[in-house]
């Protein structure tokens, strides 16, 4: 049973952050907030490990069997800034997609105006597809030390086949790292099938989590250097970041009260029937309802996840954007997604798309309600 979405708004924003939440997650977080705080290793006093839990849940998600691989952020473009430059990449090239997010695309512009790496972004399909030909021709030509690949795009949903593309780039030498800030949770997200040398996460989005909340997965073997140094509350005797992980990487006061919210959204959510084929249902009907209005979507075919990109002939997407929240409470989210490579693709440009994204929590009816919204534009 698909628990009914208690909130007046009609939200279909969850590829930025997801509403509502896991039901509970509010008391959940304001209890840990008011409890004494007892942190496991630094206070002397037995308690909860919620950090390691959660961590657990996490690799359990992933498929992988060490915790400690699981290094806890705020976010996950903290954690994609923890990755790209703590790998010793200097003199390399770097190959990223057109698909990226800004979180990906700004740390390597930086590094590439210092001079400190060489950088190919390969294309997309019509899709926001990556075309593996393209990407296998990239990856010879130019050798990299890095590849940064998008696991699904925010704009269009598109999913790229990541075993087949990462295996390409891993049998040529290159680290992997797979951005699944928009797939965890809602798809498999496999460490042992996915050559990814890092995995990066985020807990606002699908895991249904409080913002605040992010990490990477980083494979045995592969050592980063820390970006942000500090306390750490064990081995404070040395002059560097202990050498332990994830402590290496984790400095400072962590936010056990929001990661205990992470922790508590990932078990309600392995605690619940299967939600897919009823978002599935919401997503055909949608596409169904904005073809027969005469919407330019971007088509996408094949595995995707439960976002739509749209412009309505004849409007400005911001107005529609305004009207839709301002009048019928659905929320939407309209320009370029902090994707702005994409849309050159995609044929958006310059304005971007409107932009809906469901959840396990939207219903038929929302969807109805929202097509109905969407006739004052004929």
């Amino acid at each position: 049973m698909i628990p009914k979405n208690p909130f007046s708004p009609i939200y279909l924003n969850n590829a930025a952050t997801s509403y509502p939440k896991a039901p509970g997650l509010g008391e959940e977080v304001a209890s840990l907030i008011n409890a004494c705080p007892l942190h496991p290793g630094r206070s002397g006093v037995k308690g909860e490990d919620i950090l390691f839990n959660c961590r657990q849940e996490i690799a359990r998600l992933l498929n992988t069997a060490n915790p400690n691989q699981v290094v806890l952020s705020k976010s996950s473009t903290e954690a994609l800034n923890i990755a790209i430059y703590g790998l010793d990449i200097y003199g390399s090239t770097v190959i990223t997609t057109a698909m990226e997010h800004n979180s990906v695309l700004r740390p390597l512009y930086r590094l590439e105006h210092l001079k400190i790496i060489k950088l190919k972004i390969v294309g997309c399909n019509s899709e926001g597809r990556v075309n593996e030909q393209e990407w296998e021709n990239a990856i010879i030509d130019c050798s990299p030390g890095l590849v940064i690949l998008n696991h699904a795009s925010n704009v269009t949903g598109a999913v790229n086949d990541s075993v087949s593309l990462l295996g390409i780039a891993r049998k040529n030498g290159a680290v992997t790292i797979l951005d699944a800030s928009q797939t965890l949770g809602i798809l498999p997200v496999d460490s042992r099938q996915i050559p990814a040398d890092i995995i990066i996460f985020t807990g606002h989005k699908y895991l249904l989590g409080p913002a605040g909340t992010g990490g990477l997965f980083i494979r045995e073997g592969l050592s980063l250097e820390p970006v942000i140094v500090g306390g750490t509350g064990i081995r404070s005797n040395l002059k560097t970041m202990p050498p332990e992980m994830p402590q290496k990487l984790e400095p400072g006061t962590p936010s056990i009260p929001l990661f205990g919210g992470l922790l508590y959204a990932i078990k309600w959510a392995a605690s619940q029937p299967e939600f897919k084929l009823n978002t599935a249902k919401c997503l055909e009907i949608l596409e169904n309802g904005l073809e027969a209005m005469g919407a330019k979507q971007i088509s996408v075919k094949g595995y995707r996840t439960y976002v739509v990109s749209f412009h309505l002939p004849g409007w400005d997407n911001e107005d529609v954007n305004y009207i839709l929240g301002n009048n019928h409470s659905i929320i939407s989210r309209v320009g370029l997604h902090c994707a702005p490579l994409i849309h050159q693709y995609i044929g958006s440009e310059p304005r971007g798309t409107i932009r809906f994204s469901l959840s396990r929590f939207t219903r038929e009816e929302e969807i109805a309600t929202t097509l109905e919204a969407l006739k004052e534009f004929r």
